[in-house]
């Protein structure tokens, strides 16, 4: 007989969620600057690779936190985990 397994708890599905984007983050802040040298073009009198690093990064933070927030807002809180109802008084 198999036992079944309990519900991943607030913390553990945060916990994911942190190591997920965090890989994300690593990736885009290192990742794409190991490649960044090979972009040669030029915006508006600078070469893109330097947009890409400057501005980039901070669009790429901003939909890591963004992310992170709309999925945490979207799982129930860690006190309200295993209640059906309410307490009533």
């Amino acid at each position: 007989m198999s036992v079944p397994h309990p519900a991943p708890t607030h913390r553990a599905r945060a916990a994911w969620w942190r190591g997920g984007l965090l890989v994300v983050w690593a990736l885009a802040s290192f990742g794409v600057a190991f490649f960044a040298r090979d972009l040669t073009q030029v915006v508006a009198g600078w070469p893109i690779n330097y947009w890409w690093m400057a501005q980039g990064g901070v669009l790429v933070f901003i939909a890591i936190v963004a992310g992170y927030a709309w999925a945490m807002n979207r799982q129930p809180d860690a006190d309200d985990e295993g209640l059906d109802e309410p307490a009533r008084d």
